[in-house]
């Protein structure tokens, strides 16, 4: 009896022990999603200024490649549009050849006409039939001065439309060559900056797992509403570093006290004292 109440105790124990072991591994993973309600304050100001100095790294990476990915972009949409404009005055030109050759082929027409209503006059039994005859070669003399013009002006506009094709293409070339340069250029500089901005990225990633996603959020909201991307900013001679504007003594002695997260009143930022930074 003994034994078996020595061995119902062991087993409590032991799922006693398994029960806390299982609730520190989901307090563990909690504080690894973000919501790390057990982190102080002050640790997730750190975290937040340490993700703050990463972002800001990646975006001096994105800053040395400066307006290039603009100017490659740019120029690819400038060499497609060159490429369509082509292709378009190419249409054209066919078009313009095949109306050429219906004209030509109506003037030959015109002129079988003439040559058989001719053959007619010498056989006409009356002046009606003579008349009409000589209004029908009338009419198909004009039809061939009609169609020449229009042979012309198609002719001009071939002429025309071939010069605008030739003028494109000199451009398309020029401005592929531009993009070549530019796109190696842009290659280059990715090339030496992968790897780091990858590593930083993946840090980032991790970091950004330890705070809570409220936070979080807000962070990535402030970094978008400023100019250099600084949403986590220290005290500088007693003013917000970003915006500079003087922030009051009670305020500063809260932001030293590390107790709350606290904002500036005028540019939103979220201020830590120099010491949290690593500021002397």
């Amino acid at each position: 009896m003994a034994k078996k109440e020595q061995s119902t105790t062991r087993r409590k124990k032991d799922s006693s022990a398994d029960s806390v072991e299982l609730q520190g591994v989901k307090k563990v993973k909690a504080v690894e999603r973000g919501e790390g309600s057990d982190l102080s304050v002050e640790q997730k100001l750190i975290n937040l200024y340490n993700l703050q100095l990463m972002l800001s790294e990646i975006d001096k990476i994105k800053t040395l490649r400066g307006e290039l990915p603009y100017e490659v972009q740019d120029l690819e949409d400038e060499v497609a549009g060159l490429q369509t404009r082509i292709q378009n005055f190419q249409a054209d030109a066919r078009e313009l050849d095949t109306a050429i050759g219906q004209q030509r082929i109506k003037i030959t027409d015109s002129n079988s006409l003439i040559g058989k209503y001719k053959a007619q006059l010498d056989n006409v039994r009356n002046n009606r039939e003579f008349d009409n005859l000589s209004k029908e070669i009338e009419f198909q003399g004009l039809e061939v001065e009609l169609a020449e013009k229009r042979i012309r002006e198609f002719m001009h506009e071939s002429k025309m439309v071939a010069n605008e094709i030739e003028k494109c293409k000199h451009q398309y070339e020029e401005r592929k060559a531009d993009l070549k340069s530019k796109k190696d250029e842009l290659d280059e500089i990715i090339s030496e900056t992968r790897i780091q901005e990858e590593q930083m990225r993946e840090k980032a990633k991790q970091l950004e797992t330890t705070i809570e996603p409220r936070l979080l959020a807000a962070f990535k909201r402030i970094r978008k509403s400023v100019r250099n991307g600084l949403a986590v900013v220290y005290i500088q001679r007693d003013a917000c570093g970003g915006c500079f504007n003087k922030i009051p003594p009670q305020r500063q002695l809260d932001i030293k006290l590390r107790k709350k997260t606290i904002v500036c009143e005028h540019c939103g930022r979220i201020i830590i004292d120099p010491a949290l930074a690593g500021v002397e």
